[in-house]
């Protein structure tokens, strides 16, 4: 049984008297601990797409079923729980809260979880430790390079323990050296067994993924394995020299 299974998903935004149809009709599967980047251009649907994936938004018409269970038949409720345990979310411009701590921002999730202050600190010491930031526990987001606040992202969408990693565009706002940091980071995680899906619009990001969805005008161009895969540390190692 597929982790992720979408059949003739559309998606339609009533703007007055204009009708934009985004999506028109996608159908794939994910199986679980795939590797996959959604690339596309500007105004193709891929982030549309993502927000379907990860339950943030609804589609006009067909069904979305995860691990098992339609969406479309989730309450409410069951909808937030899912986003909350089931998925992480991982965005270009970061999301974090200002005002709280690297370590305050990752534990965030554990509060709606239901966990006790003692438990939510010690598991964001713990994550923010796994991803290369226990030296930075109390620092907030304006004290912290864009790769460091990426990392807290990171940290922050792996908390609670999720199969399936979203990122969108997780490389737009870094430059390269922070950018092949980052992609490193996610091929860890999915070496440790998680789902990852990566939206990107920029082909070397998509080439570190197994396999790579490309969406031009709502509707999927193709879908391959991906044969010339890239290794983020020979990269970065690369870079070094």
């Amino acid at each position: 049984m597929a982790l992720i299974s979408i059949e003739q998903i559309t998606k339609r935004y009533d703007l007055g008297k204009v009708k934009l149809d985004v999506l028109k009709g996608i159908s794939l599967t994910i199986e679980k601990n795939e590797y996959v980047a959604i690339m596309g251009p500007s105004g193709s649907g891929k982030s549309t797409l993502m927000n379907i994936l990860g339950c943030l938004d609804k589609p006009s018409g067909g069904e979305y079923t995860l691990n098992g269970k339609r969406v479309s038949a989730m309450s409410e409720n069951e909808l937030a729980e899912v986003r909350n345990k089931e998925i992480g979310f991982v965005f270009q411009t970061f999301n974090l809260m200002a005002r709280l701590s690297a370590m305050e921002n990752v534990a965030l999730p554990l509060i709606y979880a239901g966990l006790k202050k003692s438990e939510r600190v010690s598991t964001a010491e713990r994550i923010l430790g796994a991803v290369g930031l226990g030296h930075r526990m109390t620092h907030k987001p304006n004290e912290m390079s864009g790769g460091e606040r990426q990392r807290v992202a990171v940290a922050r969408a792996l908390v609670n323990d999720p199969s399936i990693i979203l990122a969108d565009e997780p490389t737009g706002n870094l430059d390269t050296r922070t950018s092949y940091e980052i992609m490193e980071l996610f091929e860890e995680i999915h070496r440790n067994g998680n789902t990852v899906i990566i939206v990107t619009h920029e082909e070397d990001i998509a080439r570190y993924a197994h396999r790579i969805i490309r969406i031009r005008d709502g509707m999927i161009e193709s879908d391959t394995t991906n044969d010339q895969k890239l290794d983020p540390t020979q990269l970065k190692n690369n870079l070094n020299q």
